[in-house]
């Protein structure tokens, strides 16, 4: 079962991968220490122009990949712009009630879930699990029983798709019926989740001896792949670090919206 996109390797993908994860989450932690919308927004410019320019993927497939988290951005800004609190009243109908607050606090929400949403999609796209894991070995010294244990998990994870797509299709070719109402929920129960559990653990069990007899739980081990770092992650550094830097500056000096801290009432 093909799961892979064609792209092109990019700078973006010769980044050490567990440089790449720690760095992405210091990343999510500043974005929830900031509260001004207009840095917020200059901020989002940042992680989309390499999502669009170097992770070597075609654009329309990007902007498949982005329609459910800019779905994210519409629900969660919309949901706080409509019912927040404040006391500068927009527009008010039945339980609708926007506010100047309210619409500032939306905003804010709406960019910071799409900064979270475009670095992990660039990090899903620009990293291979296989890589991820041998550097989180190398580099974090995570020990190998675990980053191998749940490289196989990933591993594990589409031939489950794949095994839910056989199965649906031999029960339509031998006739089988959906029922109707709480009988459906016991016949999915039956007939997909029981032997795609028992098939799940068989296979779980068949790995984990066979992890065993290998010496897994070795940790004086050889690698084929050793991720080191290089010039990739320096220059990505200092991509992110003058990019903040102009959204920082640019948010302080020319503030596109009148609130500078959505936290202030």
């Amino acid at each position: 079962m093909q799961w892979t996109l064609n792209y092109e390797e990019t700078w973006v993908h010769r980044l050490n991968p567990a440089f790449k994860l720690v760095f992405f989450l210091l990343l999510f932690l500043l974005l929830l220490f900031i509260h001004n919308p207009n840095i917020i927004t200059n901020i989002t410019v940042v992680p989309l122009l390499l999502l669009l320019f170097s992770t070597g993927h075609q654009k329309k497939v990007l902007l498949i990949l982005m329609l459910p988290f800019l779905l994210l951005f519409f629900s969660s800004a919309s949901s706080m712009m409509f019912f927040g609190q404040g006391s500068t009243t927009w527009w008010k109908w039945g339980l609708i009630h926007i506010t100047e607050e309210s619409f500032y606090r939306g905003l804010h929400i709406g960019f910071r879930a799409l900064n979270f949403a475009l670095l992990g999609l660039l990090f899903a796209l620009t990293t291979r699990p296989v890589y991820l894991f041998y550097s989180l070995i190398q580099q974090l010294k995570v020990p190998p029983r675990f980053a191998y244990s749940f490289m196989a998990a990933v591993r594990i994870l589409p031939v489950m798709v794949e095994e839910f797509q056989q199965l649906r299709a031999a029960l339509l070719i031998r006739g089988v019926k959906k029922k109707k109402g709480y009988r459906r929920i016991t016949q999915t129960i039956t007939l997909y989740a029981v032997p795609l559990l028992s098939q799940s653990i068989r296979r779980a069990h068949r790995i984990a001896v066979a992890m065993e007899a290998k010496r897994f739980n070795n940790n004086e081990r050889t690698y084929y792949y050793k991720p080191t770092f290089s010039k990739f992650d320096l220059l990505f550094l200092l991509y992110t670090a003058i990019g903040f830097g102009v959204a920082f500056w640019v948010g302080d000096t020319f503030p596109y919206f009148d609130s500078t801290d959505v936290r202030q009432k």
